[in-house]
């Protein structure tokens, strides 16, 4: 059943990512990021009312909502394989043994199974959100992009009220190249950890929609949570710290991985050199180096002066000394991440075929 059950994930997630490039997140469609964020701000409302503005208590806060919010959205994940693979009802059979009794229901939840995946994945919703903003870039250079800003706003987190074009640029790649392993390349991973999970033949084992959304759910926390003012500097700290974690090991994946994509065999030591040298100087263990190993991969330079909420930050340069961001550093960026998505996907098939 182990060689069945590690054809069927790796089925699935190819799948998933076909139907993640192809229809993205429709907007009418129920999004399970959607329903994490109601129950974050859910509980983020009983822990106020219980903590007020004791840090103690809001730190304890956090950890438990870190806690339920992870382990539910992974055990639901769980359930959903667990019944595909017909683990749960009696007499229900595997999806690839003859029609059971239950035949029907391991057909629908596989179904559900994979679009599941598919909306872990955040492939064609990044590359919409960033061109979404170079198409409403003015055609005369000096005109004010009004409309850019906002559709900027949408997708960055700094202020973006006044940014020139050139800086609307340089946030769209910025944001092209962190989210591509926030939203893709880290629920990727793990989505590729479960299957070989099930691959060992550990079947009961969290699969690919259980890490996926066990990790969806930490993300989700960081976005809705993972700020330094007010009452979030104690409560959203755990979901931001297992954030970090969880794309600790994808961050360097891509790392190592893109120079594949793009450039000549022979630079692949210097570009990730490069990118750790220029990435590491960033507060963020991740973010930087993903910004990082994309700006030089790209040959186009990121980092500088930002207006946030809080005030100006100023990151440091990347890949210093290449151009600035443009339309066509961009379009680079997103090219990169289509290619080296393809690359892990192949290379984890090949693997699933290998151990099999």
């Amino acid at each position: 059943m182990s060689l069945q059950t590690s054809t069927l994930a790796a089925t699935g997630i190819l799948l998933a990512a076909v139907l993640d490039r192809s229809i993205g997140d429709p907007a009418s469609w129920l999004h399970p990021v959607v329903v994490m964020g109601w129950g974050i701000k859910q509980m983020r409302l009983k822990a106020e009312n219980w903590a007020m503005d004791q840090p103690l208590k809001l730190s304890i806060a956090g950890y438990l909502i870190t806690v339920t919010l992870v382990m539910g959205s992974g055990i639901s994940g769980w359930l959903l394989e667990q019944l595909m693979l017909g683990e749960l009802l009696p007499g229900q059979q595997f999806l690839g043994d003859s029609a059971g009794s239950h035949g029907w229901v391991n057909i629908l939840a596989s179904a559900c199974w994979v679009l599941a995946l598919a909306s872990a994945l955040a492939g064609k919703s990044l590359e919409d959100g960033a061109r979404r903003v170079l198409q409403a870039l003015p055609a005369e250079r000096n005109a004010e992009p009004i409309e850019a800003r906002q559709r900027l706003s949408w997708i960055v987190g700094r202020d973006t009220t006044e940014l020139s074009v050139d800086e609307i640029l340089r946030a769209t790649a910025e944001t092209a190249s962190e989210n591509a392993v926030d939203g893709l390349f880290a629920p990727l991973f793990w989505m590729l950890v479960g299957l070989g999970l099930w691959s060992a033949g550990l079947t009961n084992a969290p699969g690919p929609l259980a890490l996926a959304w066990s990790f969806k759910a930490a993300s989700t926390l960081d976005s809705m949570l993972g700020y330094r003012k007010g009452r979030l500097r104690w409560l959203g700290t755990a979901g931001a710290r297992l954030d970090d974690l969880l794309i600790w090991i994808p961050c360097r994946l891509v790392m190592l991985t893109l120079p594949l994509v793009s450039q000549t065999i022979d630079r692949w030591a210097s570009l990730v050199l490069a990118a750790e040298r220029d990435g590491q100087h960033d507060p963020s263990p991740n973010a930087g180096r993903s910004e990082a190993i994309y700006a030089h991969c790209a040959e186009v330079q990121l980092g500088g002066r930002n207006r946030y909420e809080a005030g100006w930050v100023d990151k440091p340069l990347l890949g210093n000394g290449f151009q600035g961001a443009s339309k066509q550093s961009v379009e680079t960026i997103l090219n990169l991440s289509r290619r080296l998505e393809m690359l892990w996907l192949l290379m984890a098939l090949g693997c699933t075929l290998w151990l099999s």
